[in-house]
């Protein structure tokens, strides 16, 4: 997937604002909890994962996916970093 569709993906849960703040991106999750959502995952040079999600929990620092019978967790800061971009499914 290319960057520019990936932004694209972003504005679906964080919009095209500018300055976004973790209570911003914790509203956004809120909406979707219990959803199916994909998250792609940036490890660097150039190297992605994807991960077909549903949201379960939202804490104060992270939130937690379930992937099967995984759980993962992710900080809200990735998501203002986009380190990870998370678009619904």
């Amino acid at each position: 997937m290319e960057l520019k569709q990936k932004e694209q993906c972003m504005s679906v849960i964080l919009g095209n604002e500018m300055h976004v703040t973790i209570p911003d991106v914790k509203k956004k999750l809120n909406e979707h909890i219990g959803d199916k959502v994909t998250i792609n995952y940036n490890l660097g040079r150039n190297k992605f994962e994807e991960y077909d999600v549903i949201i379960k929990d939202l804490y104060n620092f992270v939130f937690t996916v379930e992937l099967g019978d995984e759980i993962k967790s992710f900080s809200y800061s990735d998501i203002i970093t986009k380190t990870i971009i998370v678009s619904i499914k």
